[in-house]
Protein backbone atom coordinates (compact mmCIF):
# COMPACT_ATOMS: atom_id res chain seq x y z
CA UNK A 1 0.00 0.00 0.00
CA UNK A 2 1.00 3.51 -0.64
CA UNK A 3 1.11 7.23 1.35
CA UNK A 4 -2.05 9.08 0.60
CA UNK A 5 -2.20 13.12 0.78
CA UNK A 6 -6.07 13.18 0.14
CA UNK A 7 -7.83 15.43 2.63
CA UNK A 8 -10.75 13.23 2.14
CA UNK A 9 -8.62 9.65 2.11
CA UNK A 10 -10.81 6.30 3.47
CA UNK A 11 -9.60 3.24 4.38
CA UNK A 12 -11.58 0.22 4.76
CA UNK A 13 -10.24 -2.17 7.32
CA UNK A 14 -11.16 -5.79 7.74
CA UNK A 15 -9.80 -7.59 10.56
CA UNK A 16 -10.23 -11.54 9.97
CA UNK A 17 -9.32 -14.81 11.57
CA UNK A 18 -10.51 -18.15 10.10
CA UNK A 19 -12.92 -16.76 7.91
CA UNK A 20 -12.28 -18.07 4.43
CA UNK A 21 -15.87 -18.51 4.27
CA UNK A 22 -16.92 -15.16 4.40
CA UNK A 23 -13.90 -12.88 3.59
CA UNK A 24 -14.67 -13.20 -0.27
CA UNK A 25 -18.10 -12.08 0.12
CA UNK A 26 -17.35 -9.13 2.17
CA UNK A 27 -14.28 -7.49 -0.39
CA UNK A 28 -16.62 -8.41 -2.98
CA UNK A 29 -19.66 -6.10 -1.61
CA UNK A 30 -17.43 -3.54 0.09
CA UNK A 31 -16.01 -3.15 -3.35
CA UNK A 32 -19.06 -2.57 -5.34
CA UNK A 33 -20.82 -0.31 -2.61
CA UNK A 34 -16.96 1.91 -3.00
CA UNK A 35 -15.38 0.54 -5.69
CA UNK A 36 -12.63 3.51 -5.38
CA UNK A 37 -11.86 3.38 -2.08
CA UNK A 38 -9.04 0.47 -0.88
CA UNK A 39 -9.26 -2.21 1.29
CA UNK A 40 -6.93 -3.87 3.99
CA UNK A 41 -7.68 -7.16 5.15
CA UNK A 42 -6.12 -7.81 8.80
CA UNK A 43 -5.30 -11.71 8.80
CA UNK A 44 -4.79 -12.21 12.24
CA UNK A 45 -2.39 -15.64 11.40
CA UNK A 46 -5.20 -17.57 9.86
CA UNK A 47 -5.03 -21.30 9.57
CA UNK A 48 -7.26 -21.77 6.73
CA UNK A 49 -7.47 -19.99 3.15
CA UNK A 50 -8.51 -16.46 4.55
CA UNK A 51 -5.55 -14.40 2.80
CA UNK A 52 -5.73 -16.17 -0.44
CA UNK A 53 -9.39 -15.54 -0.59
CA UNK A 54 -9.06 -12.16 0.59
CA UNK A 55 -6.75 -11.48 -2.33
CA UNK A 56 -8.43 -12.77 -4.77
CA UNK A 57 -11.52 -10.77 -3.61
CA UNK A 58 -9.52 -7.57 -4.29
CA UNK A 59 -8.19 -6.86 -1.17
CA UNK A 60 -4.90 -5.47 -0.19
CA UNK A 61 -4.08 -8.36 2.73
CA UNK A 62 -1.95 -7.76 5.89
CA UNK A 63 -0.79 -11.19 7.73
CA UNK A 64 0.35 -10.73 10.94
CA UNK A 65 3.37 -13.08 12.11
CA UNK A 66 1.72 -14.16 15.25
CA UNK A 67 -1.93 -14.55 16.05
CA UNK A 68 -2.74 -10.89 18.04
CA UNK A 69 -6.27 -11.61 18.74
CA UNK A 70 -9.33 -8.80 17.27
CA UNK A 71 -7.68 -5.96 19.00
CA UNK A 72 -3.91 -6.41 18.36
CA UNK A 73 -5.48 -6.98 14.21
CA UNK A 74 -7.31 -3.64 14.72
CA UNK A 75 -4.41 -1.64 16.00
CA UNK A 76 -2.36 -2.94 13.47
CA UNK A 77 -4.67 -1.92 10.69
CA UNK A 78 -5.39 1.49 12.27
CA UNK A 79 -1.48 2.34 13.02
CA UNK A 80 -0.67 1.25 9.41
CA UNK A 81 -3.10 3.49 8.04
CA UNK A 82 -2.25 6.26 10.12
CA UNK A 83 1.93 6.09 8.93
CA UNK A 84 0.02 5.92 5.29
CA UNK A 85 -1.83 9.42 6.23
CA UNK A 86 -5.55 8.33 5.84
CA UNK A 87 -7.78 10.54 7.23
CA UNK A 88 -10.47 7.92 8.02
CA UNK A 89 -10.51 3.92 8.57
CA UNK A 90 -14.01 1.92 8.74
CA UNK A 91 -13.87 -1.71 10.47
CA UNK A 92 -16.45 -4.08 8.99
CA UNK A 93 -16.08 -7.28 10.60
CA UNK A 94 -15.00 -10.21 8.35
CA UNK A 95 -17.68 -12.34 8.84
CA UNK A 96 -20.15 -10.31 6.90
CA UNK A 97 -22.65 -9.36 9.99
CA UNK A 98 -21.93 -5.47 8.71
CA UNK A 99 -24.04 -4.30 5.72
CA UNK A 100 -21.79 -2.92 3.54
CA UNK A 101 -24.60 -0.45 2.23
CA UNK A 102 -24.17 1.76 5.50
CA UNK A 103 -20.62 2.29 4.46
CA UNK A 104 -21.58 6.15 2.79
CA UNK A 105 -23.48 6.52 5.96
CA UNK A 106 -21.35 6.31 8.22
CA UNK A 107 -18.34 8.39 5.75
CA UNK A 108 -20.72 11.18 5.82
CA UNK A 109 -21.32 11.30 9.71
CA UNK A 110 -17.39 11.39 9.96
CA UNK A 111 -17.09 13.88 7.57
CA UNK A 112 -19.70 16.39 8.53
CA UNK A 113 -20.50 15.99 12.90
CA UNK A 114 -16.93 16.89 13.84
CA UNK A 115 -17.13 13.71 15.46
CA UNK A 116 -13.55 11.49 16.00
CA UNK A 117 -15.61 8.22 15.76
CA UNK A 118 -18.58 6.77 14.39
CA UNK A 119 -20.61 3.91 15.39
CA UNK A 120 -22.90 2.14 13.39
CA UNK A 121 -25.70 0.72 16.13
CA UNK A 122 -27.93 -2.33 15.01
CA UNK A 123 -30.13 -1.10 18.05
CA UNK A 124 -30.82 2.50 16.64
CA UNK A 125 -34.29 3.68 14.42
CA UNK A 126 -36.28 0.92 15.43
CA UNK A 127 -34.43 -1.69 14.54
CA UNK A 128 -34.72 -5.28 16.56
CA UNK A 129 -31.47 -7.44 16.32
CA UNK A 130 -31.38 -10.80 18.34
CA UNK A 131 -28.99 -11.59 20.72
CA UNK A 132 -28.45 -14.44 22.62
CA UNK A 133 -29.60 -14.12 26.89
CA UNK A 134 -26.23 -13.35 28.10
CA UNK A 135 -24.73 -11.11 25.76
CA UNK A 136 -28.15 -8.93 25.65
CA UNK A 137 -27.97 -8.37 29.51
CA UNK A 138 -24.38 -8.06 29.17
CA UNK A 139 -25.27 -4.82 26.82
CA UNK A 140 -27.51 -3.70 28.92
CA UNK A 141 -25.38 -3.64 31.50
CA UNK A 142 -22.62 -1.95 29.63
CA UNK A 143 -25.03 0.73 28.56
CA UNK A 144 -25.53 1.55 32.47
CA UNK A 145 -22.18 1.41 33.76
CA UNK A 146 -21.08 3.66 30.80
CA UNK A 147 -23.73 6.37 30.83
CA UNK A 148 -21.82 8.18 33.77
CA UNK A 149 -18.29 7.32 32.16
CA UNK A 150 -19.03 8.73 28.64
CA UNK A 151 -21.57 11.86 29.84
CA UNK A 152 -24.08 10.32 27.29
CA UNK A 153 -26.44 6.78 26.38
CA UNK A 154 -24.63 4.47 23.96
CA UNK A 155 -27.10 2.25 22.54
CA UNK A 156 -24.61 -0.58 21.10
CA UNK A 157 -21.45 -0.60 23.15
CA UNK A 158 -19.80 -3.13 21.47
CA UNK A 159 -20.68 -2.83 18.10
CA UNK A 160 -17.60 -2.77 15.98
CA UNK A 161 -19.16 -1.38 13.01
CA UNK A 162 -17.12 1.68 13.75
CA UNK A 163 -15.67 4.27 11.67
CA UNK A 164 -12.65 6.70 13.17
CA UNK A 165 -11.06 10.20 12.28
CA UNK A 166 -7.24 10.93 11.97
CA UNK A 167 -6.94 12.26 15.51
CA UNK A 168 -8.80 9.10 17.12
CA UNK A 169 -6.83 6.88 14.23
CA UNK A 170 -3.69 8.50 15.52
CA UNK A 171 -4.42 7.81 19.57
CA UNK A 172 -5.56 4.07 18.41
CA UNK A 173 -2.19 3.56 16.42
CA UNK A 174 -0.32 3.93 19.99
CA UNK A 175 -2.53 2.66 22.00
CA UNK A 176 -5.75 0.45 21.79
CA UNK A 177 -7.50 -2.63 23.63
CA UNK A 178 -6.36 -6.12 22.51
CA UNK A 179 -9.01 -7.82 23.79
CA UNK A 180 -12.48 -7.12 23.22
CA UNK A 181 -11.67 -3.25 22.70
CA UNK A 182 -14.88 -1.93 21.62
CA UNK A 183 -15.90 -0.77 24.95
CA UNK A 184 -12.71 -0.14 26.18
CA UNK A 185 -12.12 2.30 23.21
CA UNK A 186 -14.63 4.38 24.18
CA UNK A 187 -13.19 5.02 27.28
CA UNK A 188 -9.90 5.84 26.23
CA UNK A 189 -12.11 8.21 23.71
CA UNK A 190 -13.06 9.74 26.53
CA UNK A 191 -10.37 10.57 28.60
CA UNK A 192 -9.14 12.14 25.26
CA UNK A 193 -12.48 14.53 24.90
CA UNK A 194 -12.98 12.94 21.53
CA UNK A 195 -16.75 12.71 20.71
CA UNK A 196 -18.65 10.38 19.30
CA UNK A 197 -22.35 9.56 17.93
CA UNK A 198 -24.01 6.53 16.63
CA UNK A 199 -26.16 5.92 13.58
CA UNK A 200 -28.89 3.43 12.73
CA UNK A 201 -27.07 0.60 10.45
CA UNK A 202 -28.36 -2.72 9.36
CA UNK A 203 -26.63 -6.34 11.29
CA UNK A 204 -27.18 -9.66 9.48
CA UNK A 205 -26.21 -13.56 10.19
CA UNK A 206 -22.85 -13.88 9.92
CA UNK A 207 -22.33 -15.54 6.66
CA UNK A 208 -20.07 -18.47 7.50
CA UNK A 209 -18.83 -20.43 10.07
CA UNK A 210 -19.82 -19.91 14.31
CA UNK A 211 -19.03 -16.66 16.94
CA UNK A 212 -16.47 -18.15 19.43
CA UNK A 213 -18.39 -16.36 21.93
CA UNK A 214 -20.11 -19.20 23.54
CA UNK A 215 -22.11 -18.67 27.19
CA UNK A 216 -19.03 -19.20 28.85
CA UNK A 217 -16.86 -16.66 27.49
CA UNK A 218 -19.36 -14.18 27.22
CA UNK A 219 -19.53 -14.19 31.02
CA UNK A 220 -15.62 -13.51 30.83
CA UNK A 221 -16.37 -11.21 28.70
CA UNK A 222 -18.36 -8.77 30.69
CA UNK A 223 -16.04 -9.15 33.51
CA UNK A 224 -12.95 -8.43 31.25
CA UNK A 225 -13.87 -5.86 29.69
CA UNK A 226 -15.70 -4.16 33.42
CA UNK A 227 -11.92 -4.45 35.08
CA UNK A 228 -10.53 -2.71 31.53
CA UNK A 229 -13.01 0.38 32.03
CA UNK A 230 -11.78 0.78 35.51
CA UNK A 231 -8.71 0.51 35.01
CA UNK A 232 -8.72 3.11 32.31
CA UNK A 233 -10.67 5.08 34.54
CA UNK A 234 -8.57 5.04 36.98
CA UNK A 235 -5.33 5.70 35.27
CA UNK A 236 -7.00 9.21 34.03
CA UNK A 237 -8.56 10.30 37.05
CA UNK A 238 -4.73 9.68 38.48
CA UNK A 239 -3.45 11.77 35.90
CA UNK A 240 -6.11 14.69 36.43
CA UNK A 241 -5.44 14.32 40.07
CA UNK A 242 -1.30 14.75 39.53
CA UNK A 243 -1.94 17.39 37.01
CA UNK A 244 -3.82 19.47 39.35
CA UNK A 245 -6.89 21.52 39.13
Amino acid sequence: MRTVSNPDSLLILVPAFNEEGAVGAVVREIRRVLPEVPVLVVDDCSLDGTPMVAREAGAEVMTLPHHLGLGGAVQAGYKLAFELGYQYVIRVDGDGQHDPACLPRILEALRTSGCEMVIGSRFLGGRAYPTGLVRGLGIRFFRLVLRPILGQRVEDPTSGFVGVARPALEVFSRSFPLEYPEIEALVVLQRKAFRFREIPCRFRPRLAGRSTITTLKSFYYILHVLLGVFVNVLKYEGRRRRRGP
